[in-house]
């Protein structure tokens, strides 16, 4: 059975940096497109950042220079990692990838950045 983890965040001070991850199980990560998707309080869920198969990269130009998606194959793992954060960038992340044509998201992972 698919499923992919996501462990706990938490609260960041704007200028600091945080690292997200998304564990998969039940699948192979490495022949899979991941994608992560973030919904701040009150609105909706939007693109954030895009790691293709072979390790081709995309971001929205909110994060762009800021955010950097990765994949460690052999831990079946992918990543995000944020720099210079925001009070903006405060909302719950969530990673989803794509098995025979069905979406499969992560449980998502609060991140707030206050002072």
């Amino acid at each position: 059975q698919v499923h992919l983890a996501q462990p706990g965040g938490g609260s960041v001070q704007p200028g600091g940096a945080v690292i997200l991850s998304c564990t998969a199980s039940g699948m192979r990560f490495s022949i899979r497109a991941v994608v992560w998707y973030r919904q701040a309080p009150g609105k909706q869920r939007v693109w954030v950042a895009t790691i293709s198969p072979s390790g081709t990269t995309s971001y929205a130009d909110s994060v762009q220079g800021r955010f950097t998606i990765s994949r460690d194959n052999a831990k079946n793992t992918v990543y995000l990692d944020m720099n210079s954060l925001k009070s903006e960038d405060t909302a719950v992340y969530y990673c989803k990838t794509l098995v025979s044509g069905i979406e499969y998201w992560g449980q998502g992972t609060q991140v707030t950045v206050s002072s």
